[in-house]
């Protein structure tokens, strides 16, 4: 639903979407962390990484932007390797 209580749907939904983008310098890294974070429930998708975001990995891994502050305590605590977090 929008703010306005409309349903959103396809095109909409996605537009009303925030998400993040994990940057690593790696597919393994990449990998690793899609890992840990299913292993705890997290939401995230492995996409090619957008032209607009600088990686060393044409792989990067996508979560919502509400769960970055999880996500990086979450990475830190199993000692997970990556460049950044981004939105996107």
């Amino acid at each position: 639903m929008s703010e306005t209580g409309e349903k959103l749907t396809g095109a909409n939904e996605a537009r009303s979407a925030t998400y993040a983008a994990i940057l690593v310098d790696s597919t393994g890294h990449a990998l690793r962390i899609e890992k840990i974070l299913k292993q705890h429930g997290v939401a995230n998708k492995l996409i090619p990484t957008p032209r607009q975001l600088s990686s060393d990995c044409g792989v990067c891994v996508r979560v919502q932007q509400q769960d970055v502050e999880r996500i990086r305590t979450l990475l830190d605590e199993q000692r997970a390797g990556y460049q950044a977090i981004e939105p996107i």
